[in-house]
């Protein structure tokens, strides 16, 4: 196995304020509370184990045992659930989707990276507990993100009529779909292996929350993976203090929108990831998930007859605190109100809305987590690295857009020189001499130089793409073979990990995925990997 590494701003898919982030600008520091330095930790731990309530660690760890009551449970989980208890136990937290078969690979990045950083704090503070957590979205609603997974270049769509919170939907109908990933997967052990996870996930319980905690169990429980369902009316309890401010003040509204106006006066262009509401949070029972907006007389669930004075939403909130299912915004503070939480590990767009947040969390006062963008890396197989290394194309090269990448490769290759820029030169030698003539004869002159210098300068443009085209069709191999190892490494035109499932590597290299991955994700070193695999 061998490892190499990129800057994330070298490859291209990343957005400016991330690649920023990674490397501690100046400009974002306003932004954060810790950067996610080990040395840092001992300082997020104090801060939060003095704000952090021992029986919210009680209430955690009965609602934590109550979820998986119908799971068999690894001994490193339960030691897990168990330390909970402990005020020295603190969490290291990464959340996603619940995307068919875990939707793309970067799902596995995610957690591993959560795993991995919790085996490092250990072993800086030895004297603490550390436990990862997948945090499962099972109150989005839509449907539409997260009813399929691509797998070897077709979409293995679940048909399905869906609304209200997707944790809440029956598992019925995904028979169908594993007949048709099972007609996909082929043969072999590793296939047979898939096919089994599938049907244990999906046919063998009732609920696409239960299936996905089959299945991120069955994947990462031995390493300890802690799976936090929020959709517990218990848990949601310690959010009601919250949720009221949120409501009758408009909190998270009035701090998050000042956020937004420092970071639109930055003179980087950020750009905004999510705008907040004046109230943060859904209306949620069966088959129903809709905001919850304010009306003349009182509130009312969008879209629906349902309305409340301000009494009877309090009321109801008291009552039901699982009705009420907290939006992007007000989400990671439930988080971290429940959880004796560290760090929160995401993905570029997560860690965008996030940088929103410190201050909604200031005026609820509950310490704002440390944020750490989740490893991505690109998996390549060595007879890939070999086509590579036969084309003379390094690895930072392979992330260049396509039409780019050849450019620059046939320009390379070409017994013909389609550069240009010698004679473009000598076009700007003779016309300074012209703009001189001009000036000492007839200023008025001066126009026409200009427009002709415009002119042949297309020309010559013209005449250079001309002749690359030229050498593109004579080279049509080499043409031919970038494009297809391109297109293998980026599929979709987009990074591995936002398209591929998982199981595509692992019925190449089966049980000896999760661990090489493990060995490979290093999460403080903030670059993407590249990882070739034997």
């Amino acid at each position: 196995m061998d490892i190499d590494c990129l800057p994330f701003k070298n490859t291209g898919y990343f957005s400016k304020l991330i690649c920023d982030y990674v490397t501690e600008e100046e400009a974002l520091a306003y932004f954060y509370n810790r950067y996610p330095h080990l040395e840092n930790f001992e300082q997020q731990m104090a801060e939060k184990k003095a704000s952090f309530p021992l029986q919210n660690r009680k209430v955690l760890q009965t609602a934590l045992r109550g979820q998986y009551k119908n799971h068999l449970i690894s001994k490193d989980t339960e030691a897990h659930i168990s330390a909970l208890a402990n005020e020295n136990t603190f969490t290291v937290v990464t959340g996603h989707q619940l995307n068919l078969f875990t939707g793309p690979l970067y799902f596995l990045y995610k957690i591993i990276s959560t795993i991995n950083l919790c085996k490092q704090l250990k072993q800086q503070y030895p004297e603490q507990y550390f436990v990862p957590v997948y945090w499962m979205a099972t109150e989005d609603h839509d449907f539409e993100e997260i009813n399929f997974f691509n797998f070897k270049g077709k979409k293995v769509h679940w048909n399905k009529e869906a609304s209200g919170a997707v944790g809440h939907l029956s598992t019925e109908g995904l028979e169908e779909v594993l007949t048709t990933y099972a007609n996909l997967l082929g043969t072999g052990n590793n296939a047979i292996a898939l096919k089994k996870l599938f049907e244990e996930a999906y046919l063998k319980h009732d609920t696409l929350t239960e299936a996905t905690r089959f299945l991120a169990n069955a994947l990462f429980g031995e390493y300890g993976l802690v799976i936090v369902d929020g959709d517990d009316a218990d848990l949601k309890r310690l959010l009601v203090p919250y949720a009221k401010k949120d409501i009758l003040e408009q909190t998270a509204h009035k701090a998050v929108s000042r956020t937004i106006e420092r970071i639109q006066a930055q003179p980087s262009d950020y750009g905004v990831q999510v705008n907040p509401r004046e109230i943060n949070y859904f209306y949620l029972t069966d088959g129903l998930r809709e905001r919850i907006v304010m009306q003349d007389d009182g509130y009312a669930v969008n879209d629906t007859k349902i309305k409340f004075s301000k009494e009877a939403l309090m009321a109801e909130l008291d009552a039901h605190p699982e009705r009420f299912s907290p939006n992007v915004i007000a989400r990671p503070l439930y988080q971290e109100v429940i959880l004796p939480n560290l760090c929160y590990i995401g993905g570029g767009g997560e860690l965008a809305y996030w940088l929103e947040l410190k201050s909604a969390f200031a005026a609820m006062q509950v310490p704002f987590p440390m944020l750490l963008l989740r490893n991505s890396a690109l998996v390549i197989t060595q007879k890939q690295k070999e086509k590579l290394q036969k084309l003379d194309v390094s690895l930072e090269a392979i992330f260049l857009k396509q039409n780019t990448l050849i450019n620059k490769k046939i320009r390379q290759v070409s017994n013909i020189d389609i550069d240009f820029s010698p004679q473009k030169e000598l076009l700007e030698t003779q016309f300074k001499k012209l703009y001189e003539l001009a000036e000492q004869t007839d200023k008025s002159f001066l126009g026409a130089v200009k427009a002709q210098e415009v002119k042949q300068k297309k020309g010559l443009d013209h005449l250079e793409k001309r002749l690359l085209k030229a050498q593109k069709r004579k080279l049509a191999d080499h043409v031919s073979r970038l494009a297809e190892i391109q297109n293998e490494l980026f599929p979709g035109k987009s990074l591995q990990e936002r398209n591929l499932n998982f199981s595509e590597l692992y019925l190449e290299y089966g049980e000896s995925l999760i661990p090489m991955l493990f060995k490979a994700l290093d999460p403080l070193k903030q670059e993407f990997v590249i990882l070739t695999a034997d």
